[in-house]
Parts: structure tokens; C-alpha cells; sequence
């Protein structure tokens, strides 16, 4: 018999930190489905500490697969046919033992009902060659499976070895003719902890097995921070901040690393996109500076599929919304719409993905070359806001 997740009581459920009982929330790269929380794997960086939810290890459900999955395709944020959707990726990993079949459950449900969505599912846990049969069953949704790989070897900062997400990239890749794509999401990098000569070619050794590869730093938030001062781990920086961190001598060395015959990205929508042979859904290409690494057939992928808004069409899309209605426009360029009047990041990414456009809060600036990243380890860096 399949061992599955404890659903937990309502009473147990009201009892969770407010973050942890929403389990429909719009993340940059998607529409998040999290209905099952709890990890046993420790990673210290791990996105849980702001949920409040590091000490759930054992995984635990808030309902069943088929309510999680109505929840989310009810929800006023997602759009058939054209909302990125992501399972699992903010409180489990979705392949492990436990997990795995309300994972599955969830992809059947979402491909019964013939969206053709994207659907992102992160793992750095052991896939099995049943699971290429399983997954090569879905006929409808666009899945992207995405590899967290780090090469981390400090067991204190990561206890389940990245060479666990190598070999399942490896046997989820080999098959010819699969449906679903795979991703080497190379992450978290950090300097002078897995950014020796040798992590970096042991990495891109690794992507010629992946469709693509993504590469990005570490989320270094204030409660990530306060439990590394706790444990005594190393203090990969003096300051926290609410975006990545990617170092500019970093990035350089990543770039100096990879061959023009490798496909890399920086952004997590880019690698999907060409992994699937469709334009990038976030409309990254008004950004140069961030597509330069692009492959050209990409870029003219992209370029062919992106249109500028007008401000009436950016008001239009919002007004579906009650949370959007007081957005303002502030300006639109071949780049970004920049708006204002949005009290949280999610309607925004509503907007970004209906109009496949990038959009901008004024306050949050998007600088130039460190496009949504941290301004820590660039020069002339400013405080980050």
C-alpha cells in the first residue's frame, strides 16, 4: 500500500503561522500550490524559516489533492491555458517518498482537465524510472521538471547530497521522445562555498544532461540569517536582502564557465520557455542586458511574441482584480510597465503573466544589469530596498 501525508484537523490547521495555511500563493515564477508542508531534508536555507514552518519535517496535508487542486484552479489568480503553476516549492520537496503520489495526483488532475499550462515541479530528491513512464502519460500540461543542484558539500548547510538531484537529472533526461522537459536549477550558488573552478565545471558537466540550465544565488532573509548566527554556520554575508543574491564576480565566472553551445539563463522562466520551445512568459526579453546569454533562436522567439501595452490595457487586465483597482500607471517602455498603487508583489505577477510583459513596482526598482537581484556584490552598490 502507497504511504501517504497525515491530513491534518482544522483545529491543528488554525494553528499554523497565517503564511502556512495559504495554499494558493502567487510566487515570481508561478501560481503555488502547497497544500502538503513539512521537509525532512534540512536544508539551512531553506524558504520555510520565513513561513515559519523549519521545525514541520514530517510532511502534512492542509486538505486532499482533489480540494487543493479545484482551490487552485478556482482561484481569482489563475488564468487556463496561461498561468505558470508550481507544486510544492515552498514547504516539501514534491518526490519524496511520502509525497510522491499526492504529486502525481495533482499533475493527473491538472492534465484530466486539458489545461496546457506550465507546471514547474522543483525536487533534489531520487526519482525512479517508474516515474518517466508516469509522467510521460501527460498529454496536456507543459511540465518542466527542475533539478535543484548546488554541489554544496558542508553537510551542516545541506545534509542530502546534490549528488541525489545529479543522477535523477541524468535518468530523467536519458529517455528520447519524453514530453516533459528538465532543468539543472543550479542554486543557491555562494562565494566561497561552492564556486571553486572545480564546482563550477562539475555543473556544467552536469547541464549537457538537462534541456537547460538556470543559475542563481541565495535567498539570504533576516530569519535564514539569525538561524545560521544560531548554529554557528559560516555567514555567506554581512547584510540581508529581499532578493537573490548573486555576486557581479560570481556571475562572470558562472558565464566564463558555460560554452555558447550550453544553454544557460538566468531566470528560471527563460530556461522553462526554451526548454518547451515557446517564448518566455515573464516578457524578459525588453530587458537586453539579462538576455544577452540567450541562444539567438530564442531571442527571436521572443522578440516575435512580445508586445507593449498600452496604459488602458494594463488598467483593463488590473480592474479584474479588486486588490489591482488603485493601480496606477506610471510608465511604460519597451523594457517594463512601471506602476504603483499594488500593496503585495502577487496581483503584480498577475499582470505579468496575462500580458506576458514585464512589470515593475516603483518601488522596487529593477537596476540595470542586476535585474531583480540584490544589489550586494555589485559595484557601486546601493541599499537594497
Amino acid at each position: 500500500m502507497v504511504s501517504r501525508v497525515a491530513l491534518l484537523s482544522r483545529d491543528q490547521i488554525d494553528k499554523l503561522p497565517e503564511r502556512a495555511r495559504e495554499v494558493v500563493e502567487y510566487r515570481k515564477s508561478g501560481l503555488s500550490l502547497n497544500h502538503i508542508q513539512g521537509c525532512p531534508l534540512d536544508c539551512a536555507y531553506c524558504i520555510r524559516h520565513t513561513y515559519g514552518l523549519w521545525d514541520q519535517r514530517v510532511p502534512r496535508a492542509l486538505m486532499s489533492d482533489a480540494q487543493a487542486v479545484e482551490e487552485l484552479v478556482t482561484h481569482r489568480y489563475f488564468q487556463p491555458h496561461v498561468t505558470p503553476v508550481q507544486v510544492f516549492n515552498r514547504a516539501t520537496d514534491p518526490f519524496l517518498p511520502v509525497v510522491r503520489p499526492h504529486t502525481l495526483a495533482v499533475l493527473e488532475d491538472l492534465d484530466e482537465r486539458e489545461l496546457t499550462n506550465h507546471v514547474l515541479v522543483i525536487t533534489r530528491h531520487q526519482m525512479k524510472p517508474e516515474d518517466i513512464e508516469r509522467l510521460n502519460q501527460l498529454k496536456h500540461i507543459k511540465l518542466t521538471l527542475l533539478f535543484t543542484y548546488s554541489g554544496i558539500d558542508n553537510k551542516d548547510i545541506e545534509p542530502y547530497p546534490s549528488s541525489v538531484a545529479a543522477e535523477s537529472l541524468k535518468l530523467m533526461s536519458a529517455p528520447a521522445g519524453r514530453r516533459y522537459r528538465t532543468v539543472l536549477y543550479w542554486r543557491p550558488l555562494v562565494p566561497g562555498l561552492n564556486d571553486t573552478p572545480e564546482h563550477l565545471d562539475a555543473a556544467f558537466q552536469l547541464a549537457q544532461h538537462a534541456d537547460a540550465t538556470v543559475f542563481t544565488g541565495l535567498f539570504y532573509r533576516d530569519e535564514i540569517a539569525d538561524y545560521y548566527k544560531a548554529n554557528g554556520l559560516p555567514e555567506p554575508y554581512e547584510d540581508t536582502a529581499r532578493r537573490k543574491i548573486v555576486p557581479e564576480t560570481l556571475e562572470q565566472r558562472v558565464l566564463a564557465t558555460f560554452d555558447a553551445a550550453t544553454p544557460l539563463f538566468r531566470k528560471t522562466s527563460c530556461a522553462v520557455a526554451y526548454a518547451h520551445g515557446l517564448p518566455d512568459y515573464n516578457g524578459h526579453i525588453g530587458i537586453p542586458e539579462l538576455c544577452d546569454i540567450c541562444p539567438l533562436s530564442q531571442l527571436e522567439l521572443c522578440r516575435n511574441a512580445h508586445t507593449q501595452p498600452s496604459p488602458e490595457r494594463l488598467r483593463e487586465v488590473a480592474g479584474r482584480l479588486p486588490e489591482a483597482r488603485g493601480l496606477v500607471v506610471v510608465d511604460i517602455t519597451e523594457r517594463a510597465a512601471v506602476v504603483s498603487g499594488l500593496e503585495t508583489e502577487q496581483p503584480r505577477y498577475y499582470l505579468q503573466h496575462a500580458l506576458g510583459f514585464q512589470v515593475h513596482d516603483v518601488r522596487h526598482p529593477h537596476r540595470e544589469r542586476r535585474h531583480g537581484r540584490a544589489e550586494i556584490g555589485w559595484k557601486g552598490e546601493k541599499q537594497d530596498d
